[in-house]
């Protein structure tokens, strides 16, 4: 009885930390936030406009000298949008960005001086 007693306070213990370890935070504009590393991505759509929202724990990490793109699948359809630096923390896409209920899309980005990485969304 106290193997499974200690058993089971591990696990809940684990499954209390699973959130803590992927750092995702809430969303501040809006948008839907994935994590990828170290980094968290919002992504906001309003009104054909498409922004992504870089932070670190939930600190600006400044744009400035970035570059990325937003893949988006529409069922077999499949397009790809640059971002290019916006103010601050951003990175926008350059062309107009209908996105809908049951679209995926995939961020790629560079940040200078880091590897790139790549983030999912999944439109709901």
């Amino acid at each position: 009885m106290k193997k499974f007693a200690a058993m089971m306070a591990l696990g809940l213990a684990i499954a209390a930390g699973a959130p803590a370890g992927a750092h995702e935070t809430a969303a501040k504009h809006g948008g839907i936030v994935r994590s990828a590393g170290e980094l968290s991505f919002e992504l906001v759509n309003k009104d054909g406009k498409t922004t992504l929202y870089v932070a670190d724990h939930d600190h600006d990490v400044p744009t400035a000298g970035a570059s990325g793109t937003l893949t988006v699948l529409k069922g077999t359809q499949k397009s790809e949008i640059a971002l290019a630096p916006g103010a601050g923390n951003t990175l926008v896409a350059k062309e107009d960005v209908k996105l809908e209920a049951g679209n995926k899309v995939v961020a790629r980005v560079a940040l200078p001086k880091q590897q790139p990485v790549s983030v999912r969304f999944a439109i709901k």
